[in-house]
């Protein structure tokens, strides 16, 4: 996929831990989990929002976009 998903480095950024961002947003450690990770099929808005306020953020912060051919070469790089 094309949107890579960096909450783990603005948790890092923040010092906050998953359990942290969980109680302060609402959201289900499992489901911020599969954001962490990169499984998330899609984000709603209102999640987003809360994520933001939370980590005192923009979504450019936790969302990026990387065209294919950069997964690809990124991908490639990690194998080595």
């Amino acid at each position: 996929m094309a949107i890579i998903v960096n909450l783990d480095v603005m948790l890092a950024k923040r010092k906050m831990s998953v359990t942290e961002l969980s109680d302060k947003v609402g959201i289900t450690m499992a489901n911020l989990s599969i954001l962490k990770n990169g499984k998330a099929k899609a984000i709603r808005f209102s999640t987003l929002d809360a994520i933001c306020k939370a980590l005192d953020c923009q979504p450019g912060d936790i969302l990026e976009y990387r065209s294919e051919e950069e997964e690809s070469i990124s991908s490639n790089e990690k194998r080595k």
